[in-house]
């Protein structure tokens, strides 16, 4: 690798040399403040995906002719200067990004509020940028909140310890928080951290008993499904000692260490009632029910909803289960198959949940059969699901990538839509070809295949829609060899008080039928906790918008001043709770911010 000798670069016609030319002529375009000179940088299908940096939005423009132009007006804006490649990162690099070779390089810069971090892909002669990513890094006077409020030692015995001060903090006894947070996981967790680091007061609800119980109390056997190196928490990694795949359990007791480590304010057994804002005040006065019995009002300037992307249950109304005389649970409320050890059970769903279940079903030695009602993803989860997130493992799939998450989760948060469109339809190519005899063993057993939107996979289906798709960690095996049962929705007729009922007229008896039919999401709650007028000026949660190329109302200004969400993986909330908390103190800083559209 070519190295960087103080402000000079050896050979100048490699990769990091092409990439100091083409910042200093990046710079010197920005300067000018005339969109032509930039034209010359870009190829004419580019993209921009800016973090605040510049635009204080979450976005993205294509298209050299718009990028130019909002560039230059929001460069300019900002104040936009010192555009330079980062000597504290990783080189410049030659790589392959979609099936493209590029020149990829991290650059930095100052605005008049704060410093940003650049992601350029060049053109492998690197007069013309590809993509370019700009994102607000920290914000002036948005450093880590520090305090040393713990009296010295032996000055006063009697003066409260710091356990004392941080149960009188949690209480909010007298004041109110600045932002509420509702709901306690890890997208929750993660926004309140990166708030309380800018010094933000904030508080957590949560309706379960104990933190981390949102993950606790799920089904027996649950577990990630895509490796610990992909999810980390912000501030708190993992140990490397952390096994491949986390259970839910040892996850749960994680998001505990991490709301005490980082001195989260918690409150559990508390339920979120609602909300009315108060536009002269600029507050919310919000209603708690307390575990207690009793009620709390609180006044916050924000509230932020980290109910997941899937937090209330669907359950949908199936007339042909009218006459059924056995037991009906949505899925969430299944927590083991012991229980059902030699009876009949019925599984509507073929989605993650769904698997999981018959799996446990079936080692605790249950007769269970799965419906699907519609075409479903499925991939073996180790390679062919790993791919997707390729870009924080070793070519193995298994260990983590040598390169700084920091850097990592920049690169990741760089992908336009349209990028990573044609980045997943590759891989999902070569998943089919990995996962070929799993595939036809399941054909073969009459279970319906599909492979998202233009065969982009898996993850552009959980951003539009939250599931879809199962990551084969062994029922599909058992689906193909015909150990878990398998009948086409369109192929019932009835149920009848003991079982199902199909067209042709065979019979499945059943103890117990599991509704894994998903969830509902933020939308529902937003119009069940905040009222239609709120919810209709929020508009859709979750799922990509075509106008600004990202997902709707995630992790930025919404139509409803003061209201927010945060929802996702691990990794989203992990690279985009920093963002949501420099929006709120930005907005205490004074500044003015704006919906993406």
């Amino acid at each position: 690798m070519t190295a960087i000798v103080g402000d000079t670069v050896k050979e100048e016609d490699s990769n990091i040399g092409l990439a100091f030319k083409w910042a200093e002529k990046f710079n010197t375009a920005i300067l000018k403040e005339d969109p032509e000179n930039l034209s010359p940088l870009f190829i004419d299908q580019c993209h921009w995906r800016d973090l605040l940096a510049l635009t204080w939005r979450i976005e993205t423009c294509s298209g050299r002719q718009s990028v130019q132009e909002k560039i230059i007006i929001s460069a300019k804006t900002q104040g936009m200067r010192n555009f330079r490649i980062d000597k504290r990162r990783s080189n410049p690099k030659l790589v392959e990004r979609a099936g493209q070779q590029c020149i990829e390089a991290f650059a930095c810069f100052d605005t008049n509020v704060g410093k940003g971090v650049s992601v350029l892909r060049l053109t492998p002669d690197g007069k013309k940028a590809w993509t370019f990513m700009s994102a607000l890094e920290e914000i002036i006077d948005g450093k880590p909140d520090i305090k040393d409020d713990i009296p010295d030692v032996g000055t006063d015995l009697e003066a409260p310890n710091w356990l004392d001060l941080r149960r009188a903090t949690k209480k909010f006894s007298d004041r109110d928080p600045e932002v509420l947070i509702v709901g306690g996981g890890h997208a929750g967790c993660t926004s309140a951290a990166e708030l309380g680091r800018l010094g933000i007061d904030t508080l957590v609800v949560d309706v379960e008993k104990r933190v981390g119980d949102n993950w606790r109390l799920r089904y027996h056997s649950l577990k990630l499904h895509n490796r610990t190196p992909i999810n980390h928490f912000p501030h708190m990694p993992f140990p490397e000692t952390f096994p491949g795949y986390i259970p839910k359990d040892k996850l749960a007791n994680w998001i505990e260490s991490y709301v005490d480590a980082m001195e989260i304010n918690f409150w559990t057994e508390t339920r979120f009632e609602g909300a009315v804002f108060d536009p002269e005040k600029q507050r919310w006065l919000a209603r708690l029910s307390l575990k207690d019995g009793s009620t709390r009002t609180l006044n916050p300037k924000h509230i932020i909803m980290a109910t997941s992307v899937s937090g209330t249950p669907n359950m949908p109304q199936l007339p042909i289960l009218d006459n059924f005389s056995g037991k009906v649970i949505h899925s969430s409320q299944f927590k083991n198959g012991e229980d059902w050890n030699e009876k009949e059970v019925i599984v509507f769903g073929t989605g993650t949940s769904a698997h999981d279940i018959c799996q446990n079903l079936h080692a605790n030695h249950a007769n269970v059969t799965m419906v699907q009602r519609s075409p479903t993803m499925v991939v073996n989860v180790d390679p062919s699901a790993q791919l997707y997130d390729g870009l924080y493992l070793k070519e193995d799939g298994k260990t983590k990538s040598e390169g700084p998450l920091a850097e990592l989760d920049h690169i990741n948060s760089s992908f336009p839509m349209a990028i990573t469109r044609r980045a997943h339809q590759i891989i999902t190519r070569k998943v089919k070809e990995i996962d070929a005899p799993l595939l036809s063993g399941l054909e073969s057993a009459g279970f319906k295949l599909e492979f998202g939107e233009d065969d982009t996979g898996w993850p552009l289906k959980y951003r539009q829609r939250g599931g879809g798709y199962y990551f084969n960690a062994g029922c599909s095996d058992l689906i193909a060899a015909g150990k878990v049962g398998l009948i086409q929705f369109d192929d019932i007729k009835t149920f009848n008080e003991d079982g199902l009922i199909k067209k042709n007229g065979e019979t499945l008896n059943a103890q117990l039928v599991v509704l894994a039919t998903g969830y509902k999401g933020q939308d529902y709650l937003t119009k069940k906790l905040f009222g239609a007028e709120v919810a209709a000026r929020v508009g859709q949660v979750w799922g990509v918008n075509p106008e600004t190329q990202e997902l709707n109302n995630m992790w930025t200004v919404t139509g409803q001043p003061g209201l927010w969400y945060t929802a996702g993986s691990l990794s989203q909330c992990r690279i985009y709770s920093k963002y949501l908390a420099m929006q709120i103190k930005a907005m205490q800083m004074g500044q003015k911010l704006s919906r993406p559209f």
